[in-house]
């Protein structure tokens, strides 16, 4: 018989908690002043030197461009041919993971294409045409490019938050690595572009806000999913959590 995970004890109310504090420390910054003055620190007047440098440019941001959108497409395949701990997961988990983070691209994307906030270097004082004007400013144009808001690169990485979600009912240390995976390669990518003056550093954090919420969204309502067709089916056959649709029920006799 096969030994089953213990259930995690990060719970439902851990994961508003920590969105509702992210959401807090994110309007804290913004009132603070921090991303103009982070943004002195890599531009001037002349603008950003680092800007096509050839590894925050060439390889953390164009070389990487494609590679969400191949990683998406393998959970999209790994739904009916799972691989490594993805087979541990039930279809219904597997099909949680690819869609979560195909809609945190979807979403961060969405807002940055109606945003008009413009970008560090297109500001004024770094050789641009733009003035500094806070992304929640709405209805009030900066006078740049807009459509900077937030830091769509960096969701390449912070998408994947949603395979915390989806492992951490049934492999709990393995959706501890995919949270510190995601984490890292979410701040990687939004610190490169901090450093060529494509982003403020808020917009990245903002991202990984906005996928975390999106993420235990989704979250809440494929579990809602899962009991109601455990529910459904007799007490003997209902499956484990996080085994449904995996695990076939066995043979009466």
């Amino acid at each position: 018989m096969t030994k089953l995970t213990p259930a995690p004890t990060f719970t439902q109310t851990h994961v508003f908690f920590l969105a509702l504090a992210g959401l807090f420390l994110l309007l804290a910054w913004d009132h603070s002043g921090l991303d103009l003055s982070m943004a002195r620190w890599f531009g001037s007047a002349t603008g950003f030197p680092l800007k096509n440098h050839w590894f925050w440019r060439g390889i953390l941001h164009d070389g990487l461009r494609p590679l969400p959108w191949l990683l998406e497409l393998g959970l999209l395949l790994a739904i009916v041919r799972p691989v490594g701990a993805l087979t541990q997961l039930s279809a219904l988990r597997r099909s949680q993971l690819a869609l979560t983070t195909l809609v945190a691209l979807l979403v961060v994307s969405n807002i940055k294409l109606h945003s008009r906030t413009s970008c560090p270097s297109s500001l004024q004082e770094f050789g641009g045409m733009a003035s500094y004007v806070s992304h929640w400013a709405w209805g009030i144009r900066d006078g740049g490019d807009g459509n900077c808001f937030p830091a769509g690169h960096a969701s390449a990485g912070f998408a994947f938050l949603g395979g915390f979600f989806a492992f951490r009912h049934r492999l709990p240390a393995t959706a501890t690595r995919w949270l510190a995976g995601a984490m890292l390669t979410g701040l990687l990518l939004g610190v490169a572009q901090q450093l060529r003056g494509a982003h403020y550093m808020s917009h990245t954090f903002w991202t990984a806000w906005f996928c975390w919420v999106t993420a235990a969204s989704l979250d809440l309502g494929f579990s809602q999913l899962e009991r109601r067709t455990s529910q459904r089916l007799p007490r003997d056959q209902a499956p484990a959590p996080g085994l449904l649709a995996q695990t076939p029920a066995p043979p009466t006799t």
